[in-house]
Formats: C-alpha cells, sequence, structure tokens
C-alpha cells in the first residue's frame, strides 16, 4: 500500500474545509437575504438572484431550456417561471428563492393571473397558441389556435377579457376568459409585443414603428398614436402608479409617459436593449439589458444609471420580491403599491 505524507493529508483536509466553507457562505448568504431580485437569463437556461440591497448575486437556479417571463401566485407564496422551449413551468419560493416543484405547461412563453385570480393565461409564442388554465390546481379550460406568435397579454380589470399581442400578424386578440371566445382581433402594426389596460384604454408597444398605440377595448379600434423612440417593446407602471415606461429595445431608450395624457416627457438612454422594468424599495428602476447581459439600475428622476449588475446571457424577465403585494404589474388600474 503507497503511504501518504501528513503534509499532503492536511493540505487536502484544508482544501475540503475551505470548499464546504465556501459553500455554507454562500448558502448562508442565500437564506438571510429575503429581499431577492430574480433575473432570468434566457440563454443560460438559469435564473439569478440578487440580494437588492448589496446587489450581491446569492444564487442561480438552473431550469430547463429557455426561460423568459415570471408571474407571482395570487397567494403571494410562489414565482412561478415560464421555461419556453423545456415545456415546464417551475415554482420557486417567493421569499427563499429555492426550485420548489415543477409542472409541465406547453410552451410557457408569457405568462399572467388574472387579477380576481381565477384564470392562468399562457401565450405560447413557439406553437401560436393561448391557453387559459383554472389557477387553483392549473388544468386547461380553453386552448386557441392563434396566427401568429402570441407574445404579451395584459387583462380587463374585472378579468372578463385578456387581450394578447399577435407579433407575427401586427395584430391584437381579445378572448373573453370565461368562454374562451375570441370578441375581436384587429390591426395595429409591426410586430406588437406589450400589453398594458389603462385608464379604459389598452396599450400597445408596436415594436416596428415609432409608436405605441391606444386601442379601444370595446371593438380594438386604434384610438390614438403615441409617437416615440423606434422599437416600443413593454410597458410599465411606476409603484405610486402616477408614471408610465416604455421600454424602446431596439433604439436603447426608456420614454416615460404622462400619466393622464400620456404625451413623452422624458426620455432615458440606455444602451444594450432595456427589456424588462420593476421598482425597487428605493424607487430606483432595475431593467434587463437584453444584449449586454446585466441589469441596469436608473434613478427615475435624474435619470442617471447608478448601478449595473453582471447577469447571465440574455437577461429578460425580472421580479422583485419586494413587490409580493402587486400581483400586477402592467394593470394600471389600481391602488398604489404599499
Amino acid at each position: 500500500m503507497r503511504s501518504v505524507r501528513p503534509t499532503r493529508l492536511f493540505r487536502h483536509a484544508g482544501m475540503l474545509m475551505m470548499a464546504c466553507a465556501s459553500m455554507a457562505v454562500l448558502s448562508a448568504g442565500a437564506a438571510r437575504a429575503e429581499r431577492l431580485a430574480f433575473v432570468l437569463n434566457s440563454a443560460d437556461a438559469t435564473i439569478s438572484e440578487f440580494d437588492i440591497d448589496t446587489h450581491q448575486e446569492v444564487r442561480r437556479v438552473s431550469v430547463l431550456r429557455e426561460p423568459h417571463h415570471t408571474a407571482p401566485t395570487p397567494d403571494g407564496k410562489y414565482l412561478l417561471v415560464g421555461d419556453t422551449a423545456g415545456n415546464m413551468l417551475f415554482f420557486l419560493d417567493a421569499v427563499t428563492g429555492e426550485r420548489v416543484k415543477q409542472i409541465p405547461v406547453a410552451d410557457p412563453y408569457q405568462l399572467q393571473f388574472s387579477p380576481d385570480g381565477r384564470f392562468f393565461t399562457v401565450a405560447g409564442l413557439a406553437r401560436n397558441q393561448v391557453d387559459i388554465y383554472d389557477a387553483t390546481d392549473y388544468h386547461l379550460l380553453h386552448r386557441l389556435h392563434v396566427e401568429a406568435m402570441p407574445s404579451h397579454m395584459n387583462y380587463a380589470p374585472d378579468s372578463s377579457v385578456v387581450y394578447v399581442s399577435l407579433q407575427d400578424t401586427g395584430k391584437v386578440t381579445a378572448i373573453e376568459t370565461q368562454t374562451g371566445n375570441v370578441l375581436w382581433t384587429s390591426d395595429v402594426g409591426s410586430t406588437p409585443a406589450g400589453v398594458l389596460w389603462h385608464n379604459g384604454q389598452i396599450l400597445v408597444g408596436v415594436m416596428g414603428t415609432n409608436y405605441v398605440a391606444a386601442l379601444d377595448p370595446a371593438d380594438g379600434h386604434i384610438a390614438r398614436k403615441i409617437e416615440m423612440a423606434p422599437g416600443p417593446h413593454n410597458l410599465f407602471v411606476s409603484p405610486d402608479r402616477k408614471r408610465l415606461y416604455v421600454t424602446c429595445r431596439a433604439s436603447g431608450v426608456i420614454e416615460r409617459l404622462d400619466w393622464d395624457t400620456l404625451d413623452v416627457v422624458q426620455s432615458y438612454h440606455v444602451a444594450g436593449g432595456p427589456d424588462d422594468i420593476v421598482f425597487a424599495p428605493d424607487g430606483k428602476m432595475w431593467a434587463t439589458l437584453r444584449w449586454r447581459q446585466h441589469v441596469a439600475i436608473i434613478d427615475p428622476t435624474s435619470g442617471e444609471i447608478t448601478d449595473t449588475i453582471r447577469t447571465g446571457r440574455s437577461p429578460h424577465g425580472i421580479w422583485l420580491n419586494t413587490n409580493q403585494p402587486l400581483l400586477h404589474l402592467s394593470m394600471a388600474d389600481g391602488p398604489a403599491i404599499p
């Protein structure tokens, strides 16, 4: 039998203890960090979890193939993450960030619960389908085959209708949630994306243009075109319900709109493809930069980028668990966030 020198044995033991200690520190950090930011790295099949206060990554959770968007459950217990190419819905503990369970769901690209918590709608971008589930047990209620590339969505405040953008055909469609019937389909322009109910109108970011279309929810006709930087992608509401933001991803601009007039009142230049936005407790915006592998933290008053955080490849969806009381960041008609 080959003998082992005591010094070598001690050295190996020391290295093992250091590795275990490092793992323990990371786990302890993740356990302590109850104020978490979740960033979906769509090209890495991972979710980065950051401490909101220190901006340090405390955990990276693996999924299957391609995560894009999130939806917190109505009870605030879980954050759902849709893995589109993996055809899987992951449940993460909304407080600790731990992966809890998963269920098979076809192409969960975009996902959202209805304001009343009864329905859970999934837009299947690759499969050209919109699925409406019962939110209590996730059994399928209605499946609609649409043309083509259903992308983003938002509900009417009473949950009776879900409005879905169809990127490939330049349309928006209105679907009755109770029956699954299509109420209308309207042409809005090239490559529509983000959808937002606001003050009795449906706002749609039309990426192939330089405008947001304001639609009449009764029949979908365009009541107004709100001009801005090229490539308006998605729309977001500030926590105090006083400001609207539009990410113009292709032009590297975030536009702030007046709440009442919808005129552009401020432009933020944010290179790297600003995509999704959330708001931290200190009032700053966190924006995923799809083409730079970073999140930008922006002072909404000055427009200054105060910090950037490195993420995985192609960061897309983002959610902060400090926003747990808010189930729909895109629902503009409602109370301010506590």
